[in-house]
């Protein structure tokens, strides 16, 4: 079965994004509370190196995490977790986490997010909310310094996790620009992100019929204006060079990440 569902991803998906998704086995973490769970590891960089597996976690909400779910983290050292969600968002729905976890909200720029009626009305008008999101430079430097300072400090023996509510936008974003400052080619970090597609299959196909029953737009016309792709990450670094002139005076100037500590994050996650 599993080779039969590989196949047809082969015909229907690109191949950035298919070798992407077979080494799911290894990527994704099965988890009974939460999807889109993933290892960030096991890219290959620019200059030979890969990223280190069993380090570096992205997921969804993680507010309804088994006894099982909470085993699987501390067996992965799992005790550094950064929440990209609103304040509101937060409270809704708490994580559930090992206890002494060093835990800590990024919320710019959340509480601001669309609600489905706004996204509604931006659909049916020909907007796109996620166009002006990740073309948005405004929030990046409060929801993102925090997460690459605990990187910087995080003890060899411990992992990290960092998540939002569907685990694709604000943490595809995250995704992103860990990537990039390790040297991985720009195309791998884009099937990483367009990866939860396929990942957030179940979540994405509700969200995309209660979208159209608010809109009485077709499935195409639904998916086109939300599902990720490419060209969303490169509406985010494109946003970066207008503002600050390169990515990498981006990193320097609002993350404290330049080539000393660029240097350090690569030691510390490629081998």
């Amino acid at each position: 079965m599993k080779k039969l569902i590989l196949s047809v991803m082969a015909i229907a998906l690109p191949g950035a994004i298919f070798a992407q998704l077979t080494d799911s086995t290894q990527r994704v973490v099965r988890m009974q509370g939460t999807v889109n769970f993933r290892d960030v590891g096991g890219y290959k960089t620019t200059d030979g190196r890969s990223v280190v597996w069993g380090k570096v976690f992205r997921s969804a909400d993680v507010s309804r995490l088994t006894e099982q779910d909470l085993s699987v983290l501390e067996q992965k050292h799992i005790h550094t977790v950064i929440d990209f969600r609103g304040v509101k968002e937060a409270a809704v729905a708490p994580d559930h986490l090992l206890p002494h976890t060093d835990y800590q909200l990024c919320p710019a720029g959340s509480d601001s997010l669309p609600g489905m009626a706004q996204m509604v009305d931006m659909i049916k008008s020909g907007g796109n909310w996620l166009d002006q999101f990740y073309g948005n430079t405004t929030y990046l430097s409060a929801r993102y310094k925090p997460l690459f300072q605990k990187l910087l400090v995080l003890p060899a023996n411990e992992s990290l996790m960092y998540h939002c509510t569907g685990g694709r936008d604000r943490t595809g974003m995250a995704t992103a620009l860990f990537l990039y400052v390790l040297g991985v080619p720009q195309s791998v970090i884009e099937a990483d992100f367009t990866a939860s597609n396929v990942y957030l299959l179940p979540m994405n196909n509700q969200m995309y019929s209660g979208l159209q029953k608010g809109t009485g737009l077709d499935e195409a016309t639904i998916r086109k204006a939300m599902e990720l792709k490419p060209e969303l990450l490169h509406s985010l670094f494109n946003a970066i060079k207008n503002r600050y002139g390169t990515v990498d005076n981006f990193f320097e100037k609002e993350l404290g990440i330049g080539a000393k500590e660029r240097a350090l994050l690569k030691e510390k996650y490629t081998i």
